[in-house]
């Protein structure tokens, strides 16, 4: 793979507004080595929410989309999240674990969502280290000079980290198995990523048109609002996750008929909110 990120619209904002997608990716790297299908492994991807954005590169707001599997590499994780139990011998690098391990997705992921091993071996530490420089470093480095070039032009960034969610909880999920899940979820780390006016306007913004929305329920937003965000600084990150079941086929991973009605949502959402900011 010779690019692994694509960044759609200016990289220079025209709006004090960034979006990211870290899990709409599906071009899978020939060093994956998984044990398991290609199909199965994209059990865990946003699709098409790269798409589903369209109106924001168009209107000037840069969107950041990861072009690899999050299956291989979630770049929504911390470097140091590794999962130890994944790994032939000790890690050599910096070592911050989320808890996420305990269930197989940490910065490289261990299980499916049925809990079967990707793997049938273990990764060299090295085999991490490869993947972190190639694909997690250059879309960290991407995302904070997106947000850079925004505060340098206004003085302010709203970041959008933006992302789908199964329309009911699986096996591994936080939530609790079979949990039917509202629409959308708003994470904003309890109202310390982003000014909470900020996340109450999209919130009120999306309820007026017939959505049901929850706060931080059961998502808070992950490691990508957390790292570059500082609502004191004028620096704002807010988490998005949208129920897969309005726009798509969750077996097929096909879009369904909801796509293009949702599509026109957001880029009300997204007009919506270049005049809050």
């Amino acid at each position: 793979m010779s690019d692994p990120l694509v960044v759609l619209g200016p990289r220079t904002p025209a709006l004090p507004l960034v979006l990211d997608s870290p899990h709409s990716g599906h071009d899978f790297p020939g060093d994956f080595g998984a044990a398991v299908s290609e199909a199965e492994l994209r059990e865990g991807e946003d699709c098409f929410v790269d798409e589903l954005y369209a109106a924001g590169p168009e209107m000037g707001a840069p969107l950041l989309a990861a072009l690899w599997p999050r299956t291989y590499l979630d770049p929504n994780r911390h470097a140091g999240d590794v999962d130890l139990d994944l790994l032939e011998g000790p890690w050599p690098g910096e070592y911050r674990p989320s808890g996420k391990a305990r269930v197989g997705k940490a910065l490289v992921w261990r299980t499916l969502e049925d809990g079967r091993a990707i793997y049938a071996r273990r990764l060299s530490a090295h085999a991490v280290k490869q993947r972190i420089e190639r694909f997690h470093a250059p879309y960290h480095f991407a995302i904070q000079e997106l947000m850079e070039n925004s505060m340098k032009k206004f003085g302010r960034v709203y970041h959008l980290n933006c992302h789908s969610m199964r329309a009911v909880a699986g096996k591994q999920s936080d939530d609790g198995e079979g949990n039917r899940r509202p629409d959308f979820v708003l994470g904003d780390r309890d109202g310390t990523s982003c000014d909470p006016a900020f996340t109450g306007f999209v919130r009120a913004t999306l309820m007026a048109m017939g959505y049901q929305v929850k706060i931080n329920d059961p998502y808070k937003g992950v490691e990508l609002v957390r790292a570059y965000s500082d609502p004191k600084a004028g620096r704002h990150s807010l988490q998005i996750e949208i129920n897969k079941r309005l726009y798509m086929d969750e077996a097929s991973l096909q879009k369904s008929a909801g796509f293009a009605v949702l599509q026109k949502n957001l880029s009300a959402l997204l007009r919506e909110i270049k005049s809050f900011i």
